[in-house]
């Protein structure tokens, strides 16, 4: 695998994240597999898997055993091969029995060149297929294509320290989408994990010598011979772990990568530094290795969210007549969304807020003092005029309210649609776009034919209340917040904020993972009391329906109308509370946690709040308050097209 691998911005009403709570636990767990699949990780466990074959090498040469160690002797320079005898008995001192050395050259027979007692290609099932092995290496050697002899030695050095799969993560990464994240992050984590196991543990138990290579044609042959052991093949087993985790997310992502999986196993026996048993082998055990990864990281199901029909039907907006749509034009890219819903649906209005406008602007429309690090609800700086106001302007003109940006946006006009009995028409358009990817929407496409069609949901809505109990609906006297994916209370929020303070100088991601490290490095717990219970959390995770996989990662909610909020803590009481939830996680134990609880509820009530707690709500940044109230409350009709999938 490749070699190479906060401060803190104001807490009052510091606006958008680049996704919800969920992304700050989805940062956790999915740190330490981008971690392992970096490459001055990657390129440390493979040095150990080297030092491990050198010194398994050292130890075959002082009993007696043939080591190899794939370099090329010439012909004339090799001695005659010498006849099967019984190893001499270990000298004085050396304290190892000539019964146990004879048992241990005998099981290690098959893939060695010393056998006791008999010819090397005899001895049993594992001697047979020893013989098989040399004799499919022999024909493989014996026939070869012209324009493969230079194009698979070249592929087979592009894949040394799992460079190739790095690349080729990357890419993935930037023009796959949601999707394309995902299929990296499980390819690289399945790499990493195939590595450790293939060149750290099983290299140096098996010792197998490489083949002897004279048979190879010159052309064919690397320019630097592997001095590992043999048995099973490295390349293979992270080819083949990429492929697989990739697959798993993407079915077409991972036919391409199992292409390039497969020319990079044909590769370590065309150049000669493999019997195909190591490839295969290694290819089965890294196929294998990804799909453990499951365990600790669950696939999406292809599905989307469950949500019924409304009982009244929605309007069927042919060409989008009577359908308003307010576009945050700093959500996506710039310039694009506008006109492309201007071809879906020709007759909607479409209104742009654009990214030059003031800057100050409450996500309630109420205005604030112009601030040069205020940002928009999805997270970037001097966005445009005040959007509340947008969108109560469009939701009094419309018959269907339309909507195209991120998270926080949508959150907004969700707030507006309830406000004034609109269906609301969801166009993803922004960076993680959770509720539209658990709705299925994953074009603005999906979206214009759910509006053509009349076809639409019901989602549930939770609501937040500050300061004082009451009973949530539109007849409320104060009108309480809400929020369609996730609320948290911790330190989520302190990542956002750190994440905000450095994302303009290092980018979104990267600053993500700084401001994690620093925060879980600084962070101080938040006392509070949860249903009337004194408590000291390190993290309160709430969520707008049952999230999955149950665990430390929540990803995808199954049911958007199953009327539950989904509750998890990180309690900070608990003796080494942090540590001790790492080992959980990593170990896949976190349902036997002490310092995790996980539960679900209709309603949660916090008070004293401790002071100086932010929230954070659909990935945005709010002011604390001292008790607030959870509950779920109004539902809303959403548009979504018959038979919509996740990506």
């Amino acid at each position: 695998m490749a070699h190479g691998t906060a401060a803190a911005g104001k807490a009052a009403h510091g606006r958008h994240a680049a996704g919800d709570g969920a992304v700050f636990l989805d940062a956790l767990a999915g740190v330490a597999g981008m971690a392992a699949g970096v490459a001055g990780a990657v390129g440390a466990i493979e040095e150990a898997g080297r030092h491990a074959g050198r010194w398994t090498l050292r130890r075959a040469r002082r009993h007696g055993w043939s080591p190899g160690g794939g370099r090329v002797v010439p012909t004339a320079a090799r001695p005659a091969p010498r006849p099967a005898a019984r190893p001499t008995t270990p000298g004085p001192g050396k304290g190892v029995p000539a019964g146990l050395e004879r048992a241990v050259a005998r099981v290690a027979a098959p893939w060695t060149h010393a056998v006791p007692g008999r010819a090397a290609s005899g001895g049993g099932l594992l001697g047979r297929v020893h013989e098989l092995d040399h004799r499919a290496f022999a024909w493989l050697a014996e026939h070869h294509v012209p324009w493969a002899n230079r194009a698979l030695p070249a592929l087979s050095r592009s894949a040394n320290h799992s460079r190739l799969w790095v690349v080729a993560a990357g890419s993935m990464a930037l023009s796959g989408g949601r999707s394309g994240r995902r299929a990296a992050l499980r390819g690289l984590g399945s790499v990493a994990l195939a590595s450790t196991v293939t060149n750290v543990v099983l290299k140096s138990w098996t010792r197998r010598p490489r083949p002897v290579i004279d048979l190879v044609p010159e052309v064919r042959r690397l320019a630097r011979q592997p001095w590992t052991t043999s048995f099973p093949s490295g390349h293979a087993a992270s080819a083949a772990a990429f492929a697989t985790g990739v697959a798993l997310e993407s079915r077409s992502m991972g036919a391409a990568a199992g292409v390039l999986a497969g020319g990079v196993a044909l590769s370590r026996v065309y150049t000669g530094v493999h019997y195909p048993g190591d490839v295969l082998a290694g290819a089965a055990l890294g196929a294998g290795l990804a799909a453990v990864t499951l365990r600790w990281w669950p696939r999406r199901p292809v599905e989307a969210a469950f949500a019924p029909a409304p009982r009244v039907p929605v309007p069927l907006l042919a060409d989008g007549d009577g359908l308003v749509v307010v576009v945050n034009a700093s959500a996506g890219p710039e310039g694009e969304i506008a006109p492309r819903l201007r071809e879906l649906l020709p007759l909607a209005k479409v209104v742009e807020r654009g990214p030059g406008a003031e800057a100050g602007d409450s996500p309630d429309g109420a205005r604030q003092p112009s601030d040069a690090a205020a940002e928009d609800p999805d997270g970037h700086p001097d966005a445009g005029s005040d959007l509340m106001a947008m969108l109560r302007q469009a939701a009094s003109e419309a018959v269907v309210l339309g909507v195209a940006g991120g998270d926080g946006t949508i959150n907004a006009a969700a707030k507006i649609a309830l406000e004034y009995g609109r269906p609301l028409a969801v166009f993803p358009a922004g960076t993680l776009n959770h509720f539209a990817g658990d709705l299925g929407l994953q074009r603005l496409e999906d979206t214009a034919r759910a509006v053509r069609a009349g076809e639409a949901v019901l989602v549930d809505v939770a609501e937040i209340a500050r300061d004082r109990t009451f009973d949530f609906g539109p007849m409320s006297a104060t009108e309480p917040e809400v929020f369609l994916n996730t609320f948290s209370i911790g330190v989520y929020p302190d990542l956002v904020r750190a994440r905000e303070a450095m994302q303009g100088r290092i980018g979104k991601w990267p600053a993500m993972l700084v401001g994690l490290v620093a925060v879980l490095r600084d962070a101080r717990p938040v006392k509070l009391r949860v249903n009337g219970r004194a408590r000291s959390v390190w993290l309160l995770f709430l969520g707008n329906g049952a999230y999955a996989p149950p665990g430390f990662a929540p990803a995808y909610r199954p049911n958007l109308h199953d009327g539950l909020l989904d509750v998890r803590l990180v309690d900070a009481a608990k003796p080494a509370a942090r540590t001790r939830l790492v080992a959980a996680v990593l170990s896949g134990t976190l349902g036997r946690s002490r310092v995790y609880e996980a539960s679900t509820a209709r309603a949660m009530r916090l008070t004293e709040i401790q002071a100086g707690a932010p929230l954070a709500v659909d990935g945005e940044v709010r002011p604390g308050a001292s008790q607030l109230r959870i509950a779920k409350g109004r539902r809303l009709v959403v548009y979504r097209p018959a038979g919509a999938r996740r990506a």
